[in-house]
Formats: structure tokens, C-alpha cells, sequence
């Protein structure tokens, strides 16, 4: 136990060291946005560049989503614990 409480504040000593960024959500908004696009594509009888088109939003989503959620709980971090 002592040693979680040890790394975890080594990481909040490192992450406070590092210049706080502000999430940004226009790369998410332009994934689901190809997701959209590919949805219409689908649609619009074109399935195959729908599809292609689809599966590549999904994929930037959840990437993109993943390093706007990481930059939201890092900033939360940083006003509670300081920077």
C-alpha cells in the first residue's frame, strides 16, 4: 500500500511539472464527423469507401477521445492539486 501511495505521488509531482494543456475537442468532433460521413456514404449506396470510410472514424474517435479524456482528467488534477 505504501507503495501505490509512493508512485502516485510521484506521478502527481511529474504530471504537475509539465505545462497544463486545455482539452481540446475539435479532433473528436472531426472523427465523428468521418463517422457521419461514412454513415452517409453507406447510404447513399456506396457502401465499400462507406464502410472504409466509417471504420476509420470509429478508430480516430476512440483515440482521440482517449487523449481528450486523459488531458480533461490531468487538467481536474491539476486545479485540485495545483500546478
Amino acid at each position: 500500500m505504501k507503495l501505490f501511495a509512493v508512485i502516485l505521488i510521484a506521478a502527481l509531482v511529474a504530471g504537475s511539472a509539465l505545462p497544463a494543456r486545455a482539452a481540446d475537442d475539435t479532433k473528436v468532433k472531426a472523427a465523428t464527423e468521418q463517422v457521419q460521413a461514412g454513415g452517409r456514404k453507406i447510404g447513399d449506396g456506396q457502401v465499400g469507401p462507406g464502410f472504409e470510410q466509417m471504420f476509420k472514424g470509429v478508430g480516430n474517435t476512440i483515440v482521440e477521445g482517449a487523449k481528450y479524456s486523459g488531458y480533461t482528467i490531468k487538467d481536474f488534477f491539476s486545479r485540485v492539486f495545483g500546478s
